[in-house]
This record gives structure tokens, sequence and C-alpha cells, in this order.
């Protein structure tokens, strides 16, 4: 390579790893009174206008106020902290305007949960002792808290004469998992009575500090029946395929519901085809009625696009496939429904979860989506960006959703379902991705703003303070909520979530399906879903502006009825798209870059790559010379906008590393993962407010005055990070 091409390389790798004029972040993590504080905007104690419930496609409570969630994850025995850690857990919830908490996979028997190590439908006794008071601290605060306890039940020793084959479940999946009931559990009934009988006995425990059972407890916002399971989804049939006595119980299933749809085997041979029995000899041979061993294969695969036209183009099994998947639609309709009626029996009454987790694209992914809306909220998990975990040097994903409105984590809205609420129950930007701080305003202003979803439970908070390094100890730690990028965006973005700043949209496209649809195989509009372990997008007819403009929903219908085409032409202009309400704004900019805007009466909000450029916002201006920043100017009140509030807070925020943290010349590959402390980029801006203010306090990294401000010339401030050495500004007026 020549000497110049080889200079000019190290010269581009030496400004990308430039750190010098970088700040450190250094949080005290003091969680009592601040600036940024939102503990007076919690309407405490949590259940006071009585239960959630689900009315339409909205949360309310029981007498009739509307309610979002703005929330986050725990995970394992984090979800039950000590006694002593319990309170300062609350308070640092409360003072980020987190008002509900997702708790995640608390019940296994061991590796991180409370479940009892002999019997898995009850809970340890000191399991109980922690939750329970915990339960109390959040209650006591305004903040919710819902039920996602079962990812993989785990079987223990007491169980084995409950259940067909104890030694086959516990032997039929790997890694975390092993031992659980995952996958099987979506058919077999033994294992559901188990799960079920968990959830109930958890409901009717009852909390000696709130004198209620969980069943009458008004600040439980949802229970979730599985997490990330679904029978379509491959881990059925892997499940399968280890425990034979499961096997041979779904074969026979789906025989004798062959056998009452057609009668005869010879009507299912004329039916199927000729070919169609015996299809598949790796799965299972001589197929009969009689012998009552037809297998279904529960695979999403073999009913997206792809599987069934190449299955049909080569085998000639497309009426086989089509009634597999409705069996097995039908099938996990029945377990939920048992589920349900199990819980409604023990008496709670709020909103239900059936699982967060899609199962491929074309037929399966739309009874999957049934299926979760046939048991009330839909709910779904997405990720975007960054690599694997632990965070190593290497290539990763260092894209931005930007670059293309409604793609990565707001794709996941394509599946938003006509009358029923919509959550996104865990999400994030994955490290070491550098825009991460795109992803928290993205998901609070088109998601539960424009879209009009209901819940948000960023993906994962397990620390009382925030992280040391961008990636935290273990290998869950590249979904680090606790990172400045993350929650150090709340006190903005929670603002203008609970005040509800961002208007909901227009509906600007609904897709029509109905169960004719699906058992023809024959959808009305192309949709195909990518997925790379846990990060998914939806491609399709429908084009992913569509997020951008306005409500997008799927409609479930009795008959089948035609999709139109999305016309969005009056939003889109050029490389911009602009919603409905008129109050966001996104641009790309070709090269796989771009920016949004957000102008409310209460926040006004700059998010991207949009360096050199003013933005005149309702009366505030905005201009950064960073290539990349996050700048929100917003109201301190909850009952007052920009035009009339005692004060507001701005918000800067641009990329964040590790000390040490080193990058690829092109951005593409990690070199050097770093060490602590957390260092950030500066921020550099001039603001124009749309009044006069009496002066700009420089805040501190937990949201205290310093004694330190900033000159005021007429209505105009100027920021520098370098010099400020801060996220955070108080204008007051």
């Amino acid at each position: 390579m020549p000497a110049a091409v080889l200079l000019a390389s190290a010269l581009v790798a030496l400004a990308q790893n430039d750190t010098s004029n970088w700040y450190t972040f250094a949080p005290k993590n003091d969680f009592g009174p601040s600036v940024i504080g939102m503990a007076d905007w919690f309407d405490g104690p949590a259940g006071k206008h009585g239960g959630v419930r689900m009315r339409g496609n909205r949360f309310v409570f029981e007498d009739g106020t509307p309610v979002k969630f703005w929330g986050i994850n725990h995970g394992n025995t984090n979800n039950a902290p000590p006694l002593e850690v319990a309170l300062i857990r609350a308070q640092r919830l409360q003072k980020y305007g987190i008002n509900a908490v997702r708790f995640h996979k608390f019940t296994y028997g061991s590796g991180g949960g409370f479940g009892d190590p002999v019997d898995s439908t009850k809970l340890t006794e000191e399991g109980w002792t922690r939750l329970d008071n915990y339960v109390h601290e959040l209650k006591k605060r305004g903040i919710y808290h819902g039920w996602s306890h079962i990812f993989g039940h785990q079987l223990q020793p007491g169980d084995r004469k409950r259940v067909l084959a104890y030694d086959e479940v516990v032997n039929a999946q790997g890694g975390f998992l092993k031992g659980s009931t995952y996958g099987l559990v979506n058919f077999a009934p033994d294992l559901q009575d188990l799960v079920i009988e968990l959830t109930v006995n958890m409901l009717k425990h009852r909390n000696p500090k709130t004198g209620l059972t969980y069943a009458q407890e008004p600040s439980l916002a949802f229970i979730e029946l599985q997490n990330e399971d679904n029978i379509f989804f491959p881990t059925t049939q892997n499940a399968i395929e280890k425990a034979p006595t499961y096997k041979r119980l779904i074969e026979g299933m789906f025989s004798d519901w062959l056998r009452r749809k057609y009668g005869t085997e010879e009507k299912l041979v004329k039916a199927w085809g000729p070919r169609a029995l015996n299809a598949y000899p790796e799965f299972q041979k001589d197929e009969s009625l009689a012998a009552r061993n037809i297998y279904p294969i529960a695979h999403y695969w073999w009913y997206g696009h792809q599987g069934l036209e190449d299955q049909t183009r080569n085998k000639g099994v497309r009426q086989r496939l089509l009634d597999s998947a409705e069996f097995l639609h039908e099938t996990q309709n029945r377990f939920y429904r048992r589920f349900v009626d199990a819980i409604r029996k023990a008496g709670y009454r709020g909103p239900l979860v059936g699982s967060p987790w899609q199962a491929g694209d074309n037929i399966s992914h739309y009874y999957n989506l049934r299926s979760d809306a046939l048991v009330g909220v839909v709910d779904r998990h997405n990720y975007f960006g960054g690599g694997d975990s632990p965070m190593k040097p290497g290539p990763f994903d260092n894209s931005s959703m930007l670059g293309q409105p409604g793609s990565g984590l707001l794709s996941t809205g394509m599946q938003q379902v006509a009358g029923h609420p919509f959550q996104l129950s865990e999400w994030i930007g994955i490290v070491p991705n550098e825009w991460l701080a795109e992803g928290t305003p993205i998901i609070a202003a088109y998601g539960l703003g424009l879209q009009g979803w209901d819940a948000s439970y960023h993906f994962a908070n397990d620390l009382d303070r925030f992280s040391d390094t961008l990636a935290i100890r273990d290998n869950w730690g590249i979904w680090n909520v606790d990172s400045p990028t993350q929650l150090g965006l709340y006190p903005a973005v929670a603002r203008m979530v609970l005040r509800k700043d961002v208007a909901e949209g227009k509906l600007v496209h609904t897709r029509n399906v109905s169960l004719d649809d699906l058992r023809k195989g024959q959808l009305g509009f192309r949709e195909d879903v990518e997925q790379r372990g846990d990060v998914k997008s939806i491609k399709g007819d429908v084009p992913l502006e569509a997020l951008a403009v306005g409500r997008v929903e799927v409609a479930f219908n009795e008959k089948s009825k035609p999709t139109p085409p999305a016309d969005l032409s009056r939003f889109v202009s050029g490389n911009t798209t602009r919603s409905t309400t008129g109050q966001l704004s996104w641009t790309r900019d070709g090269a796989g870059k771009g920016f949004f805007t957000i102008d409310t009466a209460g926040t006004k909000a700059l998010v991207g790559f949009a360096p050199s450029r003013s933005f005149d916002l309702g009366g505030v201006q905005i201009r950064t010379d960073n290539p990349f920043a996050t700048i929100f100017v917003t109201s301190l009140q909850k009952d007052r906008s920009l035009r009339d509030a005692r004060s507001a807070l701005i918000t800067v925020m641009a990329r964040a590393r590790n000390t040490g943290m080193r990058y690829s010349a092109d951005g593409k590959a990690l070199d050097a993962v770093g060490t602590a402390p957390i260092i950030l980029e500066p921020v550099r801006a001039s603001i124009t407010l749309n009044r006069p203010a009496r002066t700009v306090n420089i805040l501190d990294h937990d949201g205290r005055r310093t004694g330190r401000s900033l000159p005021v010339k007429g209505r105009s401030i100027n920021l520098d990070g370098a010099t400020d050495k801060t996220m955070y500004y108080e204008v007051v007026y």
C-alpha cells in the first residue's frame, strides 16, 4: 500500500479515537433532591386510582384516568433487592421518572431466582420477604410493577411424578434453559399445569406490607404468561426432537385434529396430495391417522414466505403446512385460554400478555400475533446494533437508526394490533454502537408519542447506581440502562412522556388479516422479518416511513378484507418525513445517517447528525457543531409548557466511551474495550430560548447546582461541554 494511503488511514484512525477534550462522567449517585429529580411527578401510592385496566387499545386506571408506563427491567434476584437496598433503588427510579418496573424471570429454583428448590410451583420464604418489601417501597412512591416471571419454567425434584417424562424435559434444552419446560409447555398440558399453578399460588400470596394478595394488588400492572416463547419458535421443535414422549404426544394431538377435520385418511391424502404424508422422513416415517403419528413441524421457517414456497415447490406439501400452522395456532390458544381463565379465577383483573416474542414472517407470524392479541396486550422485544456479549474487540454493527425513518427499534410498531394496548417490554441499543443516545428519544417520541404505545420497559437496570463502564461486568452487560446515554437522558425524556407532550398521530395505514387469509396462506401484502439473535427488523409493502408519519396497525377481521396501499405522499418530501401531528420531522441523508426534531409545547429537541445547521422549533432555536448529538430543551414542571414554565432543563448528549476505548478507522470494529471510568464527548451548541432567562445554571452529573452559571445574551446561550463538563443545564426564567 502506498505510503500516502497508509498515512491517510492512520490520520483517520487518530481522529476517530481522539478523545483528548472529552470529560469524565462522574456522578455521585445521589438520589436526594435535585433540579432533575421527578419525585413530585408521582401520584402515590401506586393504585390510588384503582388497578390498571385495558380499555380498548389503551391502559386506564379503574377510575378512568389514562396512564402510560415509562419503565425499566430488573432481572433475576435483582427484582427483590436486600431490604437495605430496596429504599435506595425505589428513590433512584423515582428520581429518573420511572413509573413502572418489569420483574423479569425471578422464579427459577436455581441460577438467580427465588423458586423453591423442591416444588417449582412455589417461591421461597426469603424470596417473598424481599419481593414483598420491594413492592411496598415502589408502591409508596407511585411506581407500578409487572410480572415476567416465567422464562423457561425450571422443573424441581418434587415435580417428577407430575409430568409425563421428567428426564426428557430436563434434557430437552441447553444453556440456562436446561431443565426447563421451554418450548414443550406450549402444547403439553402436564407442563402447563405447573406454570399455571405457580402463577395462581403467587396471586394468592398476601403481602404483609400491604395487606393485599397480589390478585388484589392494584400496583401489579400486568402479568405475562411466558417470556420469549411460542409454539412456532424453533426451540419448540428442538425440544420435541429431544423428548420422544412429548413428540408422540403432539403427533397424537395433530392426528386427532386431522381426523376431526377430514374424517378418514383417504380424504386426508386427497386434500394433502399424494406426496404429503411421509414428506419429512427425518422427522417421522410411516405416518398414518391410525398410528396417530403425523408430525406437525413446530418451526416458523416452514410457514414463512420462503419456507412455504420452497416446500410446496419441492415436496408438494402446501396443504399439510397450512393445516399444521392452523393446528399449532389452535393448540397455543388453548394453552393461553387455560392460563388466562386460571388467573381470572384467582381474582386478578389487570392486563395480561401472552408472550412478547414474534414467529418469523407470513402465516406463522400472524397466527402467533393473533394468539397474543386474544390474550390482551400485544407486547414485543427488539434490540439494535452492537455486537456479542460480553463486549470484546472485533467487528460489530455501528449503524444508526436515523438513516431510515421507522427502522430498527421503531419497526417493532408494525405489530401493533387494532383494539389492543401495545408495549415494548425489552429494548436497547447495544454497545459498542456509538449512537446509543438516539434510541431512547426514538422510543419516547415516536413510540409512546406518535404511535400511541402504552408502555416501554428498557432492558435492563440491575444496578443501584450508574455503571463504571458502558458494559457492566457480566455477560448481560451489553444491555445496560445504567449508562449516561440511556438513564442520563431520562430527566428530559421521562418528562416528555409522562406529560404526553408528543400527540398521538392519525391512523395512516391498516394491514387487514383474517383467519380465512391465514388458513389459505394468502395475505394481501408482503412482509419479511429479518432476525439476528435479539435484533429484528420488519420490511414489506408498507414502507417503514409510515411509522414516522402516523399510527400503523394490524386489524384481525372475521372475514377477508383487502389491504390498501399506503399513501404517505402528503407527509414525505424528498428526504424528510413529517408526522401527521406536525410535531415531529425526520430527515435522512442517504448515507446511513439522519436526524429528527421534536417541536411540542413542553419539549423542543434535535436528535442525530446535523452539524452546523440551525433549527427553529416554535421559537426555540438549536444549533450544534457536533457531528452527532441529542439536545433537549424541556419544561421542568409537569403542568407547564415552555411558554409559562418557571424553569427548563437543557440536556445534551453525544457519544460515550470507556477510557482507552478505541475503534477502527471506519468505525466498524472495536479495537480496544477500555476501562473505567466512562468519558463523554462534549457537546457544543448555541440555543436561543423562546423568552428571556434570568440565569442558566450549570448542573453536575446528578442534576444539582454547581454554583456555576452561563452568561445569557438576550435570549441566547452558548454551551461548551469541554469547559462546562456536564450534560445538564437549568434555565431559570
